[in-house]
């Protein structure tokens, strides 16, 4: 026995001699990572190693957000608020995983990534108008359907919405995943209200009971003038509630430019229009700009009772300085004095509706030439995952995995909002796109229904949305495709 212990001690010696060897005697020497410089206008040194996951971000303003003396023209990085929102905790949940992340503009651009060979894995963007302008043409983007199914992403458990949204502009297939949804709230200043005397708004207020509180609103105090409401009509009908899609099918997925039908002279869509013409119509309530809730256009600050605004500027107007650009804190402070915040909902089509706008998504592409796709997926996998998308609504960012989890925690790492209710944010249904099967998605410029021809012409409604149609709409897709676009 005496001797079998002595044999098993002088086995153990040996193979602590044999296993001490410092590891870089024995193991070959590793290359060195290549790297690819990406020259850009503002001549900042940028560059992606192959040994490196890249994430690239675009539209979404947050994530564009410096650092004061961190970046001098936009030439420095705009990291923070992706560390800080979810990039510190995804690189912890990858720990052996090297994550270069980069935001649009700090400093490269898109153009700039493809001339000099650099291709990001994972791509976060708006999958509303941006895959045919600019994920597309840049060969970007394609179908994900059996990535996913391999990788364990289940798009059932996201907001239907958003999966819908980004399908629509899929060609049949589905070419990202939904991340986050900076959402459109109603934000209301309790100040005004208190004031004269008005109820606050409630979610599943209807236009009408908002109307009636947006006359009690515009009124004067003295030599204060108070507006009522803000509502951007773009965006009212960019992401309308009714679920209305201007492209009527045709027989292929990516129909010819003179192929591409649209229809926005129906019943439906007068209806929708003369629902917000009302408000434009309330005297001394004309419409300037939604950031009048703080100051915007106006003289002096605080004198807007109610906006339609996204959430990210909830955020920003109740002092977070995660969401406000370093420098700028001291005026964002001073103009809160004059606002009391409240949140809701935005107001609904009909009594007892639930639906608000179509989701604001911003979405997750990797590109079918992405040199990391395995490693991407699973990014993208834990990014919906409860871990992540908690760790996103904590931070203020409406999440698309909408679990009890999830949603109890929104807010919880934004301190200045604690003392704001913001049960609202996740009240309700995003409006669902359908019947978009065989049409192609053009960017079209509804945008002349209320500020052309409403706002500026004098027009009604139904001659705003038939000039439109008639001629705005087909002469802006002759001369994209003129100009070699398709959107």
């Amino acid at each position: 026995m005496m001797q079998k212990a002595r044999g098993f001690a002088l086995l153990a010696l040996a193979l602590t001699v044999t296993t001490g060897v410092p590891a870089a005697a024995n193991a070959s020497p590793q290359p060195s990572a290549a790297c690819k410089d990406v020259p850009n206008q503002y001549d900042v040194p940028f560059s992606v190693c192959d040994d490196e996951v890249f994430i690239f971000a675009v539209n979404y303003k947050p994530f564009e957000s410096t650092i004061e003396g961190e970046a001098d023209n936009n030439q420095g990085p705009a990291t923070r608020v992706f560390d800080e929102i979810i990039g510190n905790k995804l690189r912890a949940a990858f720990p052996d995983v090297k994550i270069k992340y980069a935001t649009w503009d700090y400093p490269v651009r898109y153009e700039e990534l493809k001339a000099a060979g650099v291709t990001p894995d994972v791509i976060i963007e708006d999958p509303k108008n941006r895959i045919d302008r600019d994920l597309e043409p840049m060969g970007w983007v394609g179908d994900l359907t059996p990535d996913l199914q391999k990788a364990g992403i289940d798009l059932s458990k996201l907001n239907p919405a958003t999966v819908e949204l980004v399908k629509s502009r899929s060609d049949g297939g589905i070419y990202g995943v939904p991340l986050f949804i900076d959402e459109h709230v109603l934000l209301y200043n309790k100040k005004i209200f208190d004031k004269f005397k008005v109820k606050y708004p409630k979610p599943g207020m209807t236009y009408d009971e908002a109307y009636k509180k947006a006359k009690q609103l515009t009124k004067d105090d003295g030599l204060d003038h108070y507006k009522g409401y803000m509502q951007h009509p773009d965006q009212y009908l960019d992401f309308n509630q009714a679920g209305l899609y201007a492209f009527q099918p045709t027989t292929s997925e990516e129909p010819a430019p003179e192929d591409v039908k649209v229809d926005i002279s129906g019943d439906a869509w007068k209806k929708h229009v003369d629902n917000l013409y009302r408000f434009l119509t309330i005297p001394r309530n004309e419409f300037t700009t939604v950031t009048d809730f703080f100051k915007g256009d106006m003289s002096q600050p605080g004198h807007l009772a109610m906006a339609v605004d996204t959430l990210s500027r909830l955020n920003m107007y109740a002092g977070s300085e995660l969401f406000i650009e370093d420098g700028d804190e001291e005026s964002f402070a001073e103009q809160a004095k004059s606002v009391d915040i409240g949140v809701s909902a935005i107001p609904v089509l009909k009594t007892g509706s639930k639906t608000v706008y179509q989701p604001n998504t911003r979405a997750a592409f990797i590109p079918p030439s992405s040199p990391e796709k395995e490693q991407a997926l699973q990014i993208v996998k834990w990014m919906v995952s409860e871990e992540g998308q908690t760790e996103l609504s904590r931070h203020g960012v409406k999440a698309v995995l909408q679990t009890d989890q999830v949603v109890q925690n929104f807010g919880k790492a934004i301190p200045e909002l604690a003392d704001i209710d913001t049960s609202a944010v996740y009240w309700g249904e995003n409006a669902t796109i359908s019947n978009y099967q065989n049409t192609e998605y053009w960017d079209l410029p509804l945008w002349s229904v209320y500020r052309q021809h409403i706002l500026r012409d004098g027009g009604t409604p139904a001659q705003a949305l038939t000039v439109s149609q008639q001629q705005d709409i087909p002469n802006y897709i002759k001369n994209q495709a003129a100009a070699g676009k398709d959107w």
